[in-house]
């Protein structure tokens, strides 16, 4: 019994199909992809090749590393009561954060690209590729960044001699730098053009938008260099975007600075600048304090200094004119006491000097660095510590401020702490000069004291103390300021970054792109995913019926057969090849009979389809031929009126056939021919007629197929398609068997709807379905007709031999 064709004793599928259901759909999947193993194939190898060329010719990328430690902050005296006093004043702030935050500023970048001189890229042209050049350079540009300068686009040098090179554009995508507008370029419209072509080393090379001198070093007569400006604040973008800075783990204080670039040395020696800058100018910060407190000290100084020139001149003079040197006893106790109050009231007029110019500094928002009150001698914790504070949020502010706006919430945040520690500070600062003016005011009463002693001195003594007096509060204050002078000089020349350099910018010794590995591995899964793709897409968007498990699974009928494909040019292979495997299709189909309609002498089977074209003649012609090899008599009769072609493949004159018996007195049996096979007769369906589906309705048709029917052993309808014309819907009830043939690859899977629909609302019985011209061998292994599973075809047992048409009509025949 063939799988799925009916039982009389049991009209259910055999359950060896269904428990196998799902491993069919799977090797109908498998063998669906490998039918296209040349196309996977030769995806996987351009895909692998892809991927090796790839790998061969792109620019290798080198990561370059660097660390920096960066040493955490140590709160100054009294920092913590602000920290947790809720003001907000310096709660929430990171060291880490902050350094990252100079480490990527677009003003470091720019410094470090400054100093480098990478204002010039040279290139040199190579097989496939064109790589850049650093270091050992065959030429040197000069650009005279003074004037606008064309940037973006390259230059192209060919060295002729020792003297001489001919410049070209390579790549004229320029943009027009302007000096006065650094960070706004215009695209050049125009191309660009020299007035010659062939320059000298050394010449001046000028135009509306570029002036360069190009030097000679290295270079030798035919080579070629390729080279392109840019400008230092295009540059600081860059590898400000390309930096990247990253603390090792979450609990160390170490940054990581790394940048990927093709040139590895470039990328080295960028790093190793942009640190040492990143120290310098931390350094820098540092010596501000010391460079103010020294300026303020010069302040100081220079109206000192005048004082006690005069003073000293003056005490001189009176000595040598009173001849007065010395102080008696009495009046030496009383300048000792005077000299120590007087040198107390010098530091503290100096100390209210500085609160002043600390008030007056926060009265007018200066931006500068304050002078720390502990270098004027200024011993209180709170000042220092706000002070402190203070400072280093104004540069917080400067640093932020230079890489974002004003409406950044941390730039709002800071600006809220500076105000809010400034108002502190204010109260302080304000508190301290109300203090230092009363202790001013306590030093000069008890000076007044004093001068009431000195009275009670004769006159010549009490001259030279008061002259005395005075040039001694001079010096003392003008030793006091040059101590404090030398202290601010020794702190700045002691000054030290408080961060350092871990390790210094090295390169891996592995490109990090191309990642030749995984690009091998992209390639063969894309030559993998991509034809397996098309062919997934091509199978979802086919409208037409090539699985027949599909088919199956869509008719509400038996699949009885599948005829193969005929790959000759013979109409009746049945007939003329009788060991080919589209014979054994028909004689399987035979076969398939006897279960079908049992314990019948007479036979008679009709055969339709949806549309023409999808082999219902064929199949009708070799399913009669089969019958009438069997020595059965045998008749086919063309019922195709509209469009017939039997005539055609058995070589007969369409002259007269059933629609002349149908439209005439003339009987069946004068329009009988015969094919020039045994036992088998056709008739043919005629001349066209006006009125076909009349004809075929007429009761003398009936009589016609009742007289047929006695005389042959089985009669073959081949009617037309069901789905074009209406007349075949009456011709069922004149068969015992019907099928409706439907073709791989031709019929639309729609069409299956038309066949339901004569089961379900036309009542049609005893219907089934055969699949015609099965050529996609999809390893369906039903074992229907064209022997699928069981090895009879070309290559099998030598059960069957194969007609074989040239490649070249085969091909035609597959388009």
């Amino acid at each position: 019994m063939y799988p799925n064709t009916p039982n009389p004793s049991n009209s259910g599928q055999n359950p060896f199909m269904v428990q196998k259901e799902d491993e069919i759909d799977l090797k109908v999947l498998l063998f669906n992809y490998l039918q296209y193993w040349v196309l996977i194939v030769a995806c996987i190898f351009i895909g692998v090749l892809g991927a090796f060329l790839f790998n061969r010719y792109a620019t290798n990328i080198f990561k370059v590393e660097s660390s920096i430690l960066v040493e955490d902050e140590e709160p100054a005296l009294g920092m913590d009561l602000f920290e947790s006093s809720g003001l907000g004043m310096l709660g929430g702030k990171s060291n880490i954060e902050n350094e990252i935050g100079i480490l990527k500023s677009f003003s470091l970048a720019e410094e470090a690209v400054s100093e480098l001189n990478l204002n010039v890229q040279y290139y040199e042209e190579g097989f496939v590729t064109t790589t850049q050049i650093y270091g050992k350079l065959p030429i040197l540009v000069t650009v005279d960044w003074k004037q606008p300068q064309l940037v973006g686009g390259r230059f192209r040098l060919e060295v002729i001699n020792e003297e001489s090179f001919e410049l070209s554009v390579e790549n004229d995508e320029f943009k027009i730098y302007y000096p006065n507008d650094p960070y706004y370029k215009e695209l050049l419209e125009d191309p660009v053009s020299f007035e010659k072509s062939v320059f000298s080393f050394g010449e001046e090379i000028q135009g509306e938008y570029f002036s360069f001198t190009v030097n000679q070093i290295s270079a030798l007569p035919g080579d070629i260099i390729q080279f392109n400006l840019v400008d230092t604040p295009s540059l600081a973008l860059f590898y400000r975007e390309e930096l990247a800075v990253t603390p090792i783990n979450k609990q160390a204080s170490i940054l990581s600075l790394s940048l990927e670039t093709p040139v590895r040395r470039l990328g080295e020696d960028y790093i190793n600048k942009l640190m040492e800058m990143y120290l310098a100018r931390e350094l820098n910060e540092k010596n501000k304090a010391s460079e103010n407190t020294v300026k303020f000290i010069d302040e100081q100084l220079s109206g000192i200094s005048d004082s006690l020139r005069f003073s000293e001149n003056k005490l001189q003079k009176y000595r040598t004119e009173n001849r007065v040197f010395n102080l008696s006893e009495e009046g030496s106790v009383i300048f000792e006491r005077m000299q120590e109050l007087e040198k107390q009231k010098g530091q503290t007029e100096l100390s209210l000097k500085y609160y002043n110019t600390l008030r007056d500094y926060l009265v007018t928002n200066q931006t500068g660095d304050m002078v720390a009150p502990s270098v004027m001698g200024v011993t209180d914790p709170l000042l220092n510590s706000l002070v402190q504070a203070y400072s280093e949020l104004q540069a917080e502010q400067n640093r932020l401020s230079a890489n974002f706006t004003e409406l950044n919430p941390t730039v709002r945040e800071n600006t809220t702490r500076i105000q809010n520690i400034k108002k502190q500070l204010q109260e302080n600062v304000n508190s301290a000069i109300s203090n230092t003016e009363n202790t001013i005011a306590d030093l000069n009463s008890q000076i007044r004291m004093l001068e009431v002693d000195v009275n009670s001195l004769p006159e010549t003594e009490r001259n030279l103390i008061g002259i005395q007096r005075q040039f001694t509060i001079n010096e003392n204050i003008y030793i006091y300021l040059l101590e404090k002078k030398a202290e601010a000089e020794i702190t700045k020349a002691a000054n030290m970054p408080k961060n350092s350099i871990l390790d210094y910018a090295k390169s891996g010794q592995q490109p990090v792109a191309p990642k030749r590995s995984l690009n091998l591995l992209i390639g063969l899964i894309l030559g993998l995913i991509l034809p397996i793709g098309f062919i997934t897409i091509k199978d979802f968007l086919n409208t037409k019926i090539e699985d027949p498990k599909e088919l199956e699974n869509q008719i509400k009928v038996p699949l009885i057969g599948m005829i193969g494909r005929n790959n000759s040019e013979d109409a009746i292979p049945v007939m003329n090849n009788p060991r080919s495997t589209v014979t054994e299709s028909f004689r399987s189909l035979r076969a398939d009979m006897s279960y079908l309609s049992p314990h019948r002498d007479n036979l008679t089977i009709l055969f339709t389809s949806s549309i023409s074209g999808e082999g219902k003649t064929f199949v009708s012609i070799n399913v009669a031929s089969v019958y009438a090899l069997m020595g059965k008599k045998t008749l086919l009769i063309g019922l195709d009126l509209r469009k017939p072609k039997i005539a055609e493949d058995f070589g007969l004159v369409n002259d007269k056939g059933m629609s002349t018996c149908l439209s005439s007195d003339i009987s069946w049996r004068d329009v009988v021919k015969p094919t020039g096979h045994r036992d088998m007769d056709v008739i043919l369906s005629g001349p066209i007629p006006p009125n076909p589906a009349e004809l075929l309705l007429q009761d003398k048709f009936g009589e016609i197929i009742k007289e047929i029917k006695a005389e042959y052993d089985v009669v073959i309808f081949d009617c037309p398609p069901v789905g074009l014309v209406s007349e075949t819907k009456e011709l069922f009830g004149f068969a015992d068997i019907s099928f409706f043939v439907f073709r791989q690859g031709y019929s639309m899977k729609g069409n299956t709807q038309i066949l339901n629909n004569l089961v379900e609302k036309g009542g049609v019985s005893k219907i089934y379905g055969i699949l015609n011209d099965v050529h996609i061998d999809k390893g369906y292994g039903y074992g229907y007709g064209y022997g699928y599973g069981y090895g009879y075809g070309n290559n099998s047992y030598g059960y069957h031999e194969e007609v074989q048409l040239p490649w070249w009509k085969r091909a035609l025949r597959r388009k």
